[in-house]
Parts: structure tokens; C-alpha cells; sequence
């Protein structure tokens, strides 16, 4: 008799080791999503790009019954932005936490397109959460979350990817350096003015000059030249930026936007800037000697709280220290260089003067900050306070020297009140629960927006307008390859505007919401616009304006704003674009004014310098004009015909050290017509 338990005999119910350890029948997916990406259109066919990714992701499925069921594919987005900033790649995200995401698993063509660094481990445990198999052709199939060799392998690839960049932007940078130091070479990019571009001969590549590219160099513009010439003569002769400005407006002289609209086509070329003739009196190029590297492109954090949202590239100036310089002269020079450098002694002292340019903090908080355009002019308003209140103010006509005709008073200034008090009425208004049936049909309703229409519309008649100019500058013998980049952007944007305007009915029918997803999104609204609201912590309201992303266009002259709103934010990353809500608002002047202004306050309509009250150059509102208009030390405009007094000019903008206003007299002048000689001279 057997009193011991027999270990060899175990119930049928217990799991043997073994057997736990046999691999499981693989699941069957027959829907893919195929995920691609091509990172410029300039360098890159994104067509022959998404062809080979395809072929590749379609010859690794294929065998086990597969069908490639979406595709999500970026083009022109860098591998180094993470997938939530990349829109397809955030898309797919989206489309991988939906439960009725219509395929089994996610299939790449190669692994170095799709993930950077550290994005496989950032992004595949949300493959691995919603239980969605990743496939791989390197891995011959799905990524095995527990194979230390499939994770291995993934990470070198992003290692790979990282470091290939990296090489291609050194050798890239190190190859320009030497051309330009060497060489002399024209490495691309837009001339300077002054000087148009030249064929100078077969490229010296034997594969480029065989394929027909040129190589390209710079000459001066017969009427350019002389007048970069002539605002050095005149900078030298005492005068500041927005003199010279301010001279060559009332010249007629058209400004370097104006004279080449092709490639301006977001600037109005109403006058010059004083930027511009600042950036052409630093330009060293005009000494005949190629420059490069003078700005840079740094990453930086995009959020410094969150690694994981990647870097974005900022353009910062470098110090001449660090400006590669050929060694020969190899263009015509408009610019002496015994001229050139008294120039850089005079802006270097002026530089001496007003001290460093440091980073100044803000001590106020803005919360329209960003958020508020000019309807005259189209510039962002900036904030600007004033005994103790927040002001929102734009000096356009400060930096630009426009002309009478433009119609924009060098200051206008708009308090912040005016524009919160109904702007947050109307914000209440559009979530409140007796109108949120009206919004929630424009949120749903998936018919094209008429406003939508009309800017397509006048998108794609300013798309044909370019084109046409474009091919005129073609017959006219510009530069083809420019001339034909050109053509494709605008080509582009137009495809854009077209797929706006007559969107296809079946993407038409899918791109909206439920009506019960809209009733959540504005539900979610309401509770945060009720909550930021009634709070007095600018911060607050400022958070609220950015998640609402609210835009506004103040227009002075009938004193209204142009508010726009939508509640992407509020939906989750694979639900479509949802319209913009907006509204005109009236902007009411009738609250009650602080005490300390009523004496002498006047109530100025901001339409008067429209109208043409020549005696008030500036728009104030609640202010004290006297003081106020002190401050803001208005000129009259300079009228046709009269001599610009060159003392005057300089003492009205402050631009010249003490020492040389001294040797001015006031009878000397430069009249429009002595300016015109000097050119012809």
C-alpha cells in the first residue's frame, strides 16, 4: 500500500512548463495599415518614395494572406519630429486606440523611415497596449515585445537613422564651408539686392553638368546697385534707417519685396523698412566677397517639461567671428570696402551705446499676447502698458516708412478691455446650453464651409496669378531651376486649395462628428471657459485663449474684431478638423472711465486718421491726448515736393551718436529730385 503521493501522475487540469513554453498559433491579420514617410519634396519624388515602401510592406504581408487596407503616409516631415507631430503618424496613433480602426496590424516598409533615436521605445507600447502587431521587414515579420533580439534590433535601426542624419548634416556643412572659403562658390538662395543672378557655365560636376544643372554666381542689377550705392552715401552723410527709408519711399523707389513680388508674395511692398536697410548695410557681400554661415539653425526643446515632444529648429544669428568668408573676391563689388567698413564703425558704436542686447522678461502678462492683428496692415499688435493697464498697440508705420496713402497712424493703440469684455460674452454665449444645438449642426454638418470656399477660391486666383508671373520671369531668361521650384510650390498650394474646394464626397461624408461626440467636445468647453472665466489670474484666461486657439483681426476704422475659435483641442487625435467658429464683435467704449483720466479725456474714434484728420496722427482711446501724443512723439508725414532736412530726420529717430548731428546745418536738405541725380550719377 502506497501512502506517499504519486508525483507522476499529475490531473490534466495543471499546465506543464513545456507545454506553457510552446510557441502560440499566430494570429491572422489580413487588414494592414501601412505606415511611410518622405521627408522633402525639393530632394525627394514623395510618389516613387511611397511606391518602394509600399512594395516593400505589400512583399512582407503578402505571403501570409495580407491586404494593405490604409495607408498613412507624411511627406515633408523630418525623421526626427516624434510621431505625435508628425500628421500622419499622429493619425495612425489615433487610428491604433480605435477600436473599430478597420485593420488587424501596422506594417512599414523600412524602419529607418519611421522611427529616430529613441521613438521605437517611445512609440510601440501603445501597439503593444491596444494590442495592434507591428510588422517589420528587417524583423521578417511582427515585433515580439518579449524578444530581447527583435527590441535590440529596432533600437540599432534608430541609432542608424540618428546617425546617418547626423553624418549628412556635417558633410554637408563641412563641403559648403570649403566651397565658399576656396572657392568663392554661390551656394543657393535668394540674391542679395542689388545683384541678380548669372550663368557662369556647366556646374563642376561632371553627373550635374551631364544632367544639364548650371553653375551660378552673382552680378550686379544695373538700378539695384545704385541704389544700395546710394543709402550707404546717405547713412554715411548722418542720415538713420527709417530716413533712408522714409527717402527712398518718397523717391518712388520700389522697396525689395515690391520690386520682386514672386518671391514676396505675403509682403504688401507699400514702403521700405528700416530692417531692410539695416540688413543691407550689414551685408558684407556687397564688398564682392562670398559670405556664408551667418545664421544657423539650432534645436531646441519644444518643451522642456516633456523630452519626448522632440526639438524644434530655431534660426539665430552667428557672430562675424563665426561667417565663413572667401578668400578672393569673386563677384563685382557695388560696395568699396574702406566704405563698407566706416559703415560697420558707425552701426558698431551705435551698438556700443545702447549696451547689450540681452533677454528682457516681461514683467506684465499679455493675455492676448499673439493672439491680435492689425486689420490695417495685417502685423501682429503687441502689448504695451500703460499707467497700469494692459494696452495692445501696432507700429507698423514706425518700422515701415509708408506712404500718406496707406492710411495707418504711426501708433494705434486698443486696451485690453475693450476687447476682453465682449470677447468673453461671446465666448460664454456659443457653449451656453440654449444655443449648443445650432453649434453642435455646425459642428456636424459636413458641408463645406462657405468661408472655406471663398478663401480657396481667392487662393487659388492668387496661385494663378503667381504662376503666370512665374512664367514670364521663365521667357524672360531667369534661372530655370529656380524659376521651376517655384512653379511646384505654387503648384502645390493650389492642388491644396482645389482638394478645399471640391472635396470628394465619400472623405466628405466621413470627415465629421456625431452629434453626441460634438455635444461632448462642447460640453468640455463650457466647463473650462465657466471655470478661466470669472477668474482675475491673467494666466488662467491666457490658457484658455490658447486651448480655444482664438485669432483676432481688430479693425479700426468701424472698431470692430474678427474672432475666431475651434475645439480641435477638445477632440481626440483621429477625429477630423472641425470648422473654426467666429463672429464680428463690436468693441464697446462706453464703460466707466478711472478717475485719474477723466480730466481731459477725450474719447477719440480710431477711424479719425482714416477719414483724413491730418491734425491727429495717432489713435488713442481713453488716454490723455496731451501727454500721451508727447510720449508717442508723432511726426507729421513728409508731403511731396518738400526738402527732407536731413537734421530733422535724424533728431526725430535718434539713430546718430551726438557728435555727428553736431556738424549738420539746418539748411542743408535732400530733396527728391537731388536724390534721383545721385542714382543717375
Amino acid at each position: 500500500m502506497t501512502t506517499g503521493t504519486d508525483t507522476r501522475s499529475v490531473p490534466r487540469w495543471v499546465v506543464r512548463p513545456e507545454e506553457s513554453a510552446r510557441p502560440l498559433a499566430p494570429v491572422m491579420c489580413c487588414r494592414f495599415a501601412f505606415y511611410g514617410r518622405v521627408s522633402t519634396e525639393d530632394n525627394q519624388d514623395p510618389g516613387a518614395s511611397r511606391l518602394w515602401q509600399l512594395a516593400r510592406a505589400t512583399a512582407l504581408v503578402a505571403p501570409v494572406g495580407g491586404v494593405v487596407s490604409a495607408e498613412y503616409f507624411d511627406i515633408g516631415q523630418s525623421r526626427a519630429l516624434p510621431w505625435k507631430r508628425r500628421p500622419r503618424a499622429a493619425a495612425l496613433l489615433g487610428a491604433v486606440a480605435d477600436p473599430g480602426r478597420g485593420f488587424d496590424a501596422v506594417v512599414i516598409g523600412e524602419p529607418q523611415r519611421a522611427f529616430y533615436g529613441s521613438q521605437f521605445g517611445a512609440t510601440f507600447p501603445l501597439f503593444v497596449h491596444y494590442g495592434v502587431p507591428l510588422w517589420v521587414p528587417e524583423v521578417g515579420g511582427p515585433v515580439d515585445p518579449e524578444n530581447e533580439a527583435h527590441d535590440l534590433v529596432m533600437s540599432v535601426f534608430g541609432g542608424m537613422s540618428k546617425g546617418e542624419r547626423s553624418r549628412i548634416r556635417v558633410r554637408v556643412r563641412s563641403a559648403m564651408a570649403a566651397q565658399t572659403r576656396e572657392e568663392g562658390r554661390f551656394l543657393g538662395g535668394r540674391p542679395p539686392y542689388g545683384y541678380v543672378l548669372a550663368d557662369l557655365g556647366p556646374h563642376p560636376n561632371p553627373a550635374k553638368a551631364a544632367d544639364g544643372k548650371r553653375l551660378h554666381g552673382l552680378v550686379p542689377d544695373p538700378r539695384a546697385a545704385l541704389v544700395v550705392q546710394l543709402i550707404f552715401r546717405l547713412f554715411l552723410d548722418g542720415l538713420g534707417y527709417f530716413a533712408i527709408a522714409e527717402v527712398l519711399t518718397r523717391m518712388g523707389i520700389p522697396c525689395p519685396s515690391a520690386g520682386d513680388p514672386g518671391r514676396n508674395p505675403r509682403r504688401s511692398g507699400a514702403g521700405w523698412a528700416k530692417s531692410a536697410v539695416r540688413a543691407i548695410l550689414l551685408n558684407p557681400r556687397y564688398t564682392g566677397r562670398q559670405v556664408w554661415n551667418r545664421q544657423r539653425r539650432d534645436e531646441v526643446l519644444l518643451d522642456v517639461d516633456e523630452v519626448g515632444l522632440g526639438c524644434t529648429t530655431v534660426v539665430r544669428r552667428n557672430p562675424p567671428q563665426r561667417w565663413v568668408i572667401s578668400e578672393h573676391p569673386v563677384h563685382e563689388a557695388i560696395i568699396d570696402d574702406e566704405t563698407f567698413a566706416q559703415v560697420q564703425d558707425i552701426i558698431n558704436s551705435h551698438a556700443h551705446l545702447a549696451g547689450p542686447n540681452g533677454i528682457r522678461s516681461c514683467p506684465h502678462l499679455y493675455v492676448l499676447r499673439g493672439r491680435i492683428r492689425c486689420a490695417l496692415c495685417g502685423h501682429m499688435m503687441q502689448g504695451n502698458w500703460v499707467r497700469g493697464t494692459p494696452y495692445y498697440r501696432c507700429r507698423t508705420a514706425g518700422e515701415y516708412a509708408l506712404p500718406s496713402s496707406a492710411g495707418h497712424p504711426p501708433n494705434l493703440y486698443l486696451r485690453e478691455q475693450y476687447i476682453t469684455v465682449p470677447l468673453d460674452a461671446w465666448l460664454k454665449g456659443v457653449t451656453a446650453p440654449s444655443r449648443i444645438e445650432a453649434v453642435i449642426g455646425v459642428l456636424t454638418n459636413p458641408g463645406v464651409d462657405p468661408r472655406h470656399v471663398a478663401a480657396a477660391r481667392r487662393t487659388i486666383a492668387d496661385c494663378d496669378a503667381r504662376l503666370a508671373t512665374h512664367r514670364a520671369a521663365l521667357e524672360a531668361g531667369a534661372d530655370p531651376a529656380v524659376v521651376t521650384r517655384w512653379i511646384a510650390q505654387t503648384q502645390a498650394v493650389r492642388a491644396g486649395a482645389e482638394a478645399e474646394l471640391h472635396p470628394s464626397a465619400g472623405a466628405n461624408s466621413d470627415r465629421h462628428l456625431s452629434h453626441d461626440q460634438a455635444a461632448d467636445l462642447l460640453r468640455a468647453a463650457r466647463r473650462d471657459i465657466t471655470a478661466a472665466l470669472p477668474s482675475t489670474d491673467p494666466a488662467k484666461r491666457a490658457d484658455l485663449y490658447e486651448r480655444l486657439d482664438l485669432t483676432l483681426l481688430y479693425n479700426p476704422e468701424q472698431h470692430n474684431a474678427r474672432v475666431e475659435i475651434n475645439l480641435n483641442q477638445y477632440t481626440p487625435r483621429s477625429a477630423p478638423l472641425l470648422p473654426v467658429l467666429a463672429a464680428d464683435l463690436s468693441l464697446d467704449r462706453s464703460g466707466p472711465v478711472p478717475a485719474s483720466l477723466r480730466q481731459g479725456t477725450v474719447a477719440l474714434p480710431l477711424a479719425a486718421w482714416a477719414e483724413g484728420a491730418a491734425d491727429t496722427p495717432t489713435a488713442f482711446t481713453d488716454m490723455n491726448p496731451t501727454a500721451d501724443q508727447e510720449k508717442a512723439q508723432v511726426k507729421a508725414p513728409i508731403s511731396n515736393g518738400h526738402a527732407i532736412n536731413r537734421e530733422t530726420i535724424s533728431r526725430s529717430h535718434r539713430l546718430e551718436p551726438p557728435r555727428r548731428r553736431k556738424r549738420e546745418t539746418a539748411g542743408q536738405g535732400w530733396s527728391g529730385e537731388e536724390c534721383a541725380g545721385a542714382i543717375r550719377a
